[in-house]
């Protein structure tokens, strides 16, 4: 097999992980912190090994999202979070 294929397959697992695990972290985010009424989405970016950064979007629309909340978070391989600064917080 080429090996260009070989990267390209070993990419789409870790792919499908990463997106598995923020959907957890998303989650677990949500029942801690609350829903807010104008939530437009929550980011979550992968940083290094089990890091990440949360940014909470809200607004009506794309043009007027705004980020009204951001966590900086440490997660085990099934996303769930082991801690964050600041902490999260009930706020809705």
């Amino acid at each position: 097999m080429p090996m260009k294929e070989q990267g390209k397959q070993q990419a789409e697992p870790a792919k499908r992980t990463h997106e598995q695990r923020s959907g957890v972290i998303v989650s677990q985010l949500l029942k801690v912190l609350g829903w807010p009424t104008a939530l437009y989405r929550v980011e979550v970016r992968h940083l290094w090994e089990n890091h990440y950064r949360a940014n909470v979007f809200v607004g009506p629309d794309a043009a007027s999202t705004r980020i009204a909340h951001s966590f900086f978070l440490a997660a085990d391989e099934h996303g769930n979070i082991l801690a964050s600064t600041p902490d999260i917080t009930k706020k809705y």
